[in-house]
This record gives structure tokens, C-alpha cells and sequence, in this order.
């Protein structure tokens, strides 16, 4: 018997609204059979002139991860549009991410060998960011320089050899900032070269940088 009959595609669901919706989300997720989630604490950039001026242009955000087989995830997130109405502005975004394989959940049985497999012809990739704590705004200054519309903001932690200094003989890992954006297609090349450049990634201890293909998506303008 082949034992990739018994394989199914998953997805990591990602989901973006504004502050105290995360758990209302993984409710609803859970409804329709996804096995739970996880909630990041964040922060969305808004393009406002008059926000900007008055101080109010960060808006707290939660990311809600959440791994499911691709027809589940799918279900999942149209009934998260249906219930949060992310057509509407500032209602908040969900898409999926092709996953490899997953150990260490229930899923963990799921396997996506074809790397390829399961992927949907869509108009957009999600671009990742981490860098050290102060510079997000410099990556999304960036990335807005050549199209972007926004980004979203995780707060992290780094453990690299670059990153660890030393404070009384004991090392310190400083904060690190995700900086997450998603893009066109035809935009993605551009700004990945304006955040390379400009931040220096290719130094050592500057930051990575990696993009992922994006299947299905919401609330995307």
C-alpha cells in the first residue's frame, strides 16, 4: 500500500484583528473542527495622515496561528469571514500557508511530502521580517516606499551569536521585532531588494528575511 494515499495537505491559518478577538476567533475556528490556536501579540501601521499627527497610527493586534488539513482550514476561514466580515475595512485579514509536516500536535499524522502540492494560483506572498527591536518601522518605511500597504508587527526574541551581548558576565538576548507584510506578486521582488538594502540583512546580525507563497486569503485591499 502507498502510504502517501494517506497523506493530506495542511495549512497554517493565519489570522489578524484587532485586540481582544483573538480568543473569540479560536472559538469559532475550534466550531469547525480546527483543534486550537495560538495568539501573538502585535501591532498593525496605518498609512494616516491625521492618525500619524494625533499618535494614534499603531493599532494593537492579535495573530491568531492555527494548523489544520487544507479542507478544514478552508471551512475555517470562510466561516471566520462570515463571522468577523473581513471584506469590511479594519475588520481584520486570514489567509493559509502550505506547511511541510507538523510534530507535536494532533495533526502531527498529516504530511504534505510535495512541497508543491495543494498550492492554489493566488496573487499574493507573505514576506517576513525579524530584526532587532526599533528597526520594524525602518522595514515598513521601506517596503511602503515601493507599493507596500501596511504591516503587522510581532514582538520576539532573538538567540542568534550575533545577537547576544554581555551584561555582567551574563549574555542578554535583546528583543527582536517580526515585521510581517503581504504583498502582490509583482510587488514582492521590490520590496524585499528596498528592505535588503536598507537594513543591511545580508550583514551578520542584521536580521533575516524569507517570503512564503499564500493560498487562500481575506480581507486583503
Amino acid at each position: 500500500m502507498n502510504n502517501n494515499s494517506v497523506l493530506k495537505y495542511i495549512e497554517l491559518i493565519m489570522v489578524v484583528v484587532n485586540y481582544g478577538l483573538g480568543s473569540k476567533v479560536v472559538k469559532v475556528a475550534k466550531q469547525t473542527g480546527v483543534s486550537g490556536g495560538t495568539i501573538f501579540l502585535g501591532k498593525g501601521t496605518i498609512n494616516n495622515h491625521l492618525l500619524e499627527i494625533l499618535d494614534l497610527s499603531d493599532v494593537r493586534k492579535e495573530i491568531i496561528l492555527m494548523i489544520a488539513e487544507k479542507t478544514l482550514a478552508n471551512q475555517a476561514i470562510e466561516e471566520l469571514n462570515r463571522k468577523f466580515g473581513f471584506e469590511k475595512p479594519k475588520h481584520g485579514i486570514a489567509f493559509s500557508i502550505p506547511v511541510i509536516n507538523v510534530i507535536g500536535s494532533r495533526n502531527s499524522s498529516y504530511n504534505n511530502l510535495n512541497e508543491s502540492g495543494g498550492l492554489e494560483n493566488t496573487m499574493y506572498k507573505v514576506i517576513f521580517t525579524v530584526v532587532d527591536k526599533g528597526n520594524a518601522e525602518v522595514v515598513v518605511d521601506s517596503a511602503n516606499s515601493v507599493g507596500a500597504r501596511g504591516a503587522t508587527i510581532i514582538n520576539a526574541r532573538g538567540s542568534g551569536i550575533h545577537e547576544t551581548n554581555m551584561l555582567f558576565s551574563m549574555p542578554i538576548e535583546p528583543e527582536k521585532e517580526i515585521v510581517m507584510i503581504i504583498a502582490k506578486n509583482e510587488r514582492v521582488d521590490a520590496i524585499v531588494a528596498v528592505i535588503r538594502e536598507n537594513l543591511k540583512i545580508d550583514d551578520p546580525g542584521n536580521g533575516i528575511m524569507f517570503t512564503m507563497d499564500v493560498n487562500q486569503t481575506y480581507g486583503l485591499r
